[in-house]
């Protein structure tokens, strides 16, 4: 069994400035993001690198912006109603994917109308593959915050990691979720999404097959993590708040992928 190795989440301290590992992850997500992206955007007549790094900007202010305010609502906020400075204290976590994808989704909208003026589903598309740089350093940085864990299981288990629980004040076994997820919302979507965009798709095709897999990837892990503790499950002893927030993706996405190839057919 591995053993959590309790990274110091500073990175680097340079008098009263700290430099945290979570935002350099956040960092290193954008960075990959431009990098691709301007690599892609060679052969994508609606692209160049010049719109890659503009919709960079929008894009992280959506996620930043989005990601923190859709955690106060959606998991904390009766918290943050009581400590209002600590919505500021990015750096020790507290970011909600689903509130970050409204943030991007906006940021989009106002893209694709007033940027590129073309359709929202051709900036989705050429975004939705390059998400997963940014979940899967995300998801790296929870891991080395020490936050999002799972389960408590049997110390005999091959996928379990020993971790020091404050609240049972005690070393422990848990499931360690936030590399699962880098693994399958980063490496995996990444993937799936990389070999699925090659094809002829039609547009809406690819940011609705990204919604599909996202969720479904997101439900599955939620049956291995912890629910946050202050909201704990929601219904009958599984259902978390991630899995209701994923739900509604999958059958967009799905809906989605169908409207897109419909089109297609009508069209030819």
């Amino acid at each position: 069994m591995w053993t959590y190795p309790s990274i110091d989440p500073i990175a680097l301290s340079l008098g009263p400035i700290q430099i945290h590992w979570y935002g350099l992850m956040y960092l290193a997500g954008f960075l990959c993001f431009w990098l691709y992206g301007s690599y892609q955007a060679r052969n994508d007549k609606n692209w160049n690198k010049d719109l890659v790094s503009d919709f960079l900007f929008y894009g992280a202010l959506g996620v930043i912006l989005g990601g923190r305010i859709g955690y106060i609502l959606f998991y904390d906020l009766p918290h943050y109603i009581d400590h209002p400075a600590d919505m500021l204290k990015l750096w020790m976590g507290g970011m909600s994917f689903h509130g970050g994808l409204i943030g991007v989704t906006i940021a989009m909208l106002w893209f694709a109308r007033y940027k590129m003026k073309v359709s929202v589903f051709v900036v989705a598309d050429f975004v939705a593959p390059l998400v997963p740089f940014g979940l899967f350093f995300g998801r790296i940085g929870n891991f080395i915050n020490g936050e999002l864990w799972g389960k408590v299981v049997d110390t005999h288990s091959m996928f379990a990691m020993k971790v020091f629980d404050p609240t049972l004040n005690q070393v422990v076994a848990k499931y360690p979720t936030q590399l699962l997820e880098a693994f399958l919302e980063g490496i995996v979507l990444f993937t799936a999404l990389a070999f699925y965009r090659r094809g002829n798709r039609p547009v809406g095709a690819v940011s609705g097959m990204f919604l599909v897999l996202y969720g479904t990837f997101r439900f599955f892990v939620e049956f291995f993590r912890m629910p946050d503790p202050q909201l704990g499950y929601l219904m009958w002893g599984w259902v978390t708040m991630g899995q209701i927030l994923s739900l509604p993706m999958i059958l967009i996405g799905l809906a989605m992928i169908a409207w897109a190839y419909r089109k297609q057919t009508k069209s030819v």
